[in-house]
């Protein structure tokens, strides 16, 4: 690397950052208007510290590699940087953002899309693995501003020379770390080959291990080094430790978690593919709403489970850790660690999920006296002890509560031109059901998924299925 701005300054406790941290907001930044206009409709007004340190810098098109966690707002961050440097008139690739998954670059393209949404006849393309290759082909024919994808699917786009990168001016990659654990390092090394030298550069890592440095020296200059303080604390995140008497218990403790906390949304973590399944059935024989989420689903389901999931259709969610990587769930009321994991760095991140935005978060992990060790490592690695208990016994007669949402999919996206007011227009324009009963809506290329609660499902199926969209007809079912 060609020399680090003042690596001593990592954590950026200089002057110049105490004093963007007193600063009134997002108002205070060098962005354009309509940027500006659109962060006070979305109700954006004060940043996160990993936004106050590092988008000053990237406003002035410095390299930064900023420590960030998921949910420290580090996606707007770097959104709102290439979009002011964006000039919408030159229809031409100029910036590039690498995610460790399809579902991660879903999300991330989304984000920019909401906070590019004043800037008129902008286009974010997603290219990623488990989507066909032809039609990602056919859209990069017609150009592109913003491009987010995955180092497998960009490389290969790239060696056929369908993405053409020459006028670039910032290159992201998020989640770097995730990235190299992935085995994703030389589809990076070539990504970078196909890259302008004159660029900007922007490295987003929620740790900072050795192989970092090293992805940095072929990728930037001069980086200003950037650590926000940790968002997760014991101030958002209140953390209990289970202790379970048998190994063979372990289903009954988080039964009883289930039982306890009564969550309207819970997500458990499992360290194998297999426990993720078993754990989902056992809780589903009981009644629960859950399904597993891991990497050996098709990318369609994995898609739809992620979609009910975060507008809460299910109630439990069993991940390992890859699968949950891009799972963004604006209020998550409980973590549970089936079994702890070994490295102390993936618990900080399993238990990020909760207590975002200023929310409180609940994490409980289940153990046995076999796993003290594991403990040891954590509170020595947090520098606290955490509270130890034991599980509440089963009621016999306990019921678990359904959702109050349910997921309609309707088979026509945005190649259809279905915007989010036209399926909100379609079901309550006289025809008996309120907008309060309509939830979230996501649109992909060819499918819409609402989110309705179960009250008015069957009315908005006869609404969907006998009625128009645009004009359209288009088949709704529930999945």
């Amino acid at each position: 690397m060609k020399n680090f701005t003042s690596s001593k300054d990592i954590s950026e406790k200089s002057d110049e950052a105490k004093t963007i941290a007193l600063n009134k907001g997002f108002e205070s930044l060098n962005l354009h208007a309509n940027l500006q206009s659109n962060l006070k409709e979305l109700g954006f007004v004060k940043m996160t510290p990993i936004q106050k340190l590092s988008l000053p810098k990237i406003i002035a098109g410095n390299d930064i590699i900023a420590k960030a966690k998921t949910g420290s707002g580090k996606t707007a961050a770097f959104g709102l940087g290439l979009l002011n440097k964006l000039d919408v008139k030159k229809f031409r690739i100029q910036s590039l953002t690498l995610c460790p998954t399809r579902e991660l670059a879903d999300q991330v393209a989304k984000e920019i899309r909401t906070l590019g949404r004043k800037i008129h006849n902008i286009k974010v393309t997603t290219l990623c693995g488990g989507s066909a290759f032809g039609p990602q082909k056919g859209s990069l024919e017609h150009g592109a501003h913003i491009v987010v994808g995955t180092p497998g699917r960009i490389e290969e786009h790239l060696r056929k020379k369908n993405l053409l990168l020459e006028h670039l001016d910032i290159f992201v990659l998020d989640e770097a770390d995730r990235m190299l654990d992935m085995g994703f390092g030389e589809s990076i090394t070539e990504i970078i080959r196909y890259l302008p030298k004159k660029r900007q550069n922007l490295l987003f890592s929620a740790t900072y291990p050795l192989n970092i440095g090293e992805l940095a020296s072929k990728v930037m200059i001069r980086p200003h080094l950037i650590e926000a303080e940790d968002q997760h604390n014991e101030n958002t995140i209140r953390q209990l430790l289970y202790q379970i008497p048998d190994k063979s218990k372990r289903i009954d403790c988080l039964l009883g978690l289930l039982q306890k906390f009564n969550p309207d949304s819970a997500l458990v973590f499992c360290n194998t593919k297999k426990l993720t399944e078993d754990v989902a059935l056992a809780l589903r024989n009981i009644g629960f709403s859950c399904v597993a989420l891991h990497g050996d689903m098709e990318q369609k389901d994995r898609n739809q489970t992620l979609v009910k999931f975060g507008n809460k259709s299910l109630s439990v969610l069993v991940a390992t850790d890859v699968a949950a990587r891009g799972l963004d769930i604006e209020s998550l009321d409980l973590v549970v660690n089936y079994h702890l994991p070994r490295d102390p760095e993936v618990h900080t991140h399993r238990i990020g999920r909760t207590g975002r935005a200023g929310n409180k978060g609940l994490a409980c992990s289940l153990f046995h006296e076999s796993e003290e060790y594991k403990i040891e490592i954590l509170e020595k690695t947090l520098s606290q002890p955490i509270d130890r208990t034991f599980v509440d016994s089963v009621e016999k007669d306990f019921t678990p509560t359904q959702p109050n949402m349910t997921t309609l999919q309707i088979e026509g996206g945005k190649k259809q031109k279905i915007r989010p007011g036209d399926i909100l227009g379609a079901l309550t324009r006289e025809n008996g059901i309120e907008a309060c009963d309509v939830g979230k809506i996501n649109i992909s290329e060819t499918s819409t998924f609402v989110a309705i609660k179960r009250h008015s499902l069957k009315k908005a199926l006869e609404v969907l299925n006998n009625g128009k969209i645009k004009g359209k007809n288009f088949r709704a079912r529930k999945i």
